[in-house]
């Protein structure tokens, strides 16, 4: 087993072998469920070897006093460690669900469920022989943290989520939003040091760790953070742990639970209310629980009730019944949301007269994993500084990104342009309109982006005036041209 230090790009490497090990007998679509559980199992034992190793050195070789359990972060009971399980040569998924259970059962407070339900006993799809292999493609490298930093672990990590989402390219968007627009979102949350944060549609946990990197590039100390999230997809709230653990996070709670239907947070007034508000869910859904929403137990239904078969403005008004006094929220959705009409006009003008919403920002289209379709941001806060009360600002961005051929690409300076637009809250033709309630109200509370900024065509036509000097020009010249022939052709009659 190595133990040098490991480069960000060996790390990638290193993952991407993994998946391609899995290939032919597993679909792309299924990689995760046994890639992150199995590189989780390894990063744990590598570090309570380093643990044990640590304090067995304080204590002059003490095994005992090595092995207690306040020396190390997790427990690694007997028969469960990643090299127990590599020296199995035969029934190997039995093993490996040994070991992960025994380690769930041995840590409930904070591993109980996150491996997941991988059927890694099921030998027509996992024979022995491919575990064998995918366990000693897995133990080339000391994953402990003297030779991977929990940032660079996470960060290959997320490259291994995106790789997915690209290997798969269907419903890949459930669990995985383009980290240019993840970055954006979190710029204009501008989470600070001290907040808490929840992400009701978290996925893998990609918003709530932006919020975190957006603290260390500021200089701040994101141990202060309190993050939330709640997933309702089993493999993916197992893999938003294990990326808050691999990312070096202490404080959050992810609970696997249908959030329109079952919020999981709450305090003595019902609803926990956060600081911060972040999330990308699932576009349009169908059976999102709308049977409960007329008379919703937790008071979500602030607004009124959305359509049957969409559950867009269920997700709005969760959000912002989440968000706390002085709180504040950016959410991803599709445009419908800015003009549908029916039960979500009426909520939409409920909202807007309560002046929460802030920003609305048109993205560009194709930038989504498993959609086509372009999307916007909404920002709400609770508390609008007061140059911006009954005002909100359109931003149209769906130029800002790059075209690929089978996908478009928001790019760092479009990030940074879309950011700066927002920061400035002034208009720019073409581009942002800062738009007074008096005029909303008048197309009926309609958000729909080309309603509020005007594009100005730059034709390049001249003047009425100068059109008609070059067209008396053009039609002496044509007259000039026509002499000329009638002479040429009376020329060659007279010689023929």
């Amino acid at each position: 087993m190595k133990t040098e230090k490991l480069s960000l790009s060996q790390l990638e490497q290193y993952l991407s072998k993994a998946a391609w090990i899995l290939k032919g007998p597993v679909d792309a679509s299924d990689f995760k469920v046994y890639i992150f559980p199995l590189l989780f199992f390894k990063r744990i034992s590598d570090v309570y070897d380093e643990e044990f190793q640590l304090a067995l050195e304080e204590s002059e070789g003490d095994i005992d006093y090595a092995s207690l359990p306040e020396f190390h972060r997790f427990i690694i009971p007997q028969g469960c460690h990643w090299k127990e399980v590599r020296e199995t040569i035969s029934n190997v998924g039995v093993a490996i669900e040994y070991a992960l259970r025994g380690i769930e059962q041995a840590n409930q407070e904070y591993l109980y469920g996150i491996f997941g339900d991988a059927q890694w006993s099921n030998k027509n799809k996992l024979s022995d022989r491919l575990l064998i292999d995918l366990i000693e493609h897995f133990s080339q490298y000391n994953l402990s943290n003297s030779n991977v930093e929990a940032d660079m672990l996470g960060n290959a990590y997320e490259y291994l989520i995106k790789h997915f989402a690209d290997l798969t390219n269907k419903k890949a968007g459930e669990f995985y939003t383009p980290r240019s627009v993840v970055n954006l979102l979190g710029l204009i949350l501008d989470a600070n040091e001290g907040e808490s944060i929840y992400d009701p549609a978290c996925g893998t946990g990609g918003m709530l760790l932006e919020c975190v990197d957006h603290i260390k590039e500021n200089c701040g100390d994101y141990r202060t953070l309190k993050l939330y999230g709640q997933e309702k997809n089993l493999t993916s709230s197992s893999i938003a742990r294990m990326n808050m653990f691999l990312h070096g996070m202490e404080d959050f709670k992810i609970v696997r639970e249908d959030t329109l239907r079952n919020p999981a947070f709450f305090d003595s007034d019902g609803l926990q209310k956060f600081d911060c508000v972040i999330a990308n869910p699932p576009f349009s859904l169908k059976d999102w629980g709308a049977e409960n929403w007329v008379a919703d137990p937790y008071g979500r239904n602030i607004a009124g009730v959305p359509p049957k078969g969409n559950g867009d403005m269920a997700w709005v008004q969760h959000m912002i019944s989440s968000l706390n006094a002085k709180g504040r929220m950016t959410v991803v959705l599709p445009h419908g949301v800015l003009f549908r009409k029916a039960s979500e006009q009426r909520i939409r003008q409920a909202l807007l007269e309560m002046d929460l919403l802030e920003a609305v920002i048109g993205l560009g289209p194709n930038i989504f994993y498993g959609t086509q379709l372009a999307a916007c941001i909404l920002v709400f806060k609770k508390q609008k500084d007061k140059i911006k009360k009954n005002k909100i600002l359109f931003v149209d961005a769906s130029d800002q990104i790059r075209i690929g051929r089978a996908q478009n690409y928001l790019e760092k300076e479009n990030v940074q342009q879309i950011y700066n637009w927002y920061l400035s809250f002034e208009d720019v033709e073409n581009y942002v309109k800062v738009v007074d309630m008096k005029h909303i109200i008048e197309n009926d509370y309609n958000l729909n982006i080309p309603l509020y900024i005007e594009k100005t065509i730059e034709d390049n036509l001249p003047s009425v005036e100068d059109a008609m000097i070059q067209l008396k020009e053009a039609w002496n010249e044509s007259q000039k041209a026509e002499e000329k022939f009638k002479k040429l052709l009376t020329k060659y009659l007279t010689i023929s």
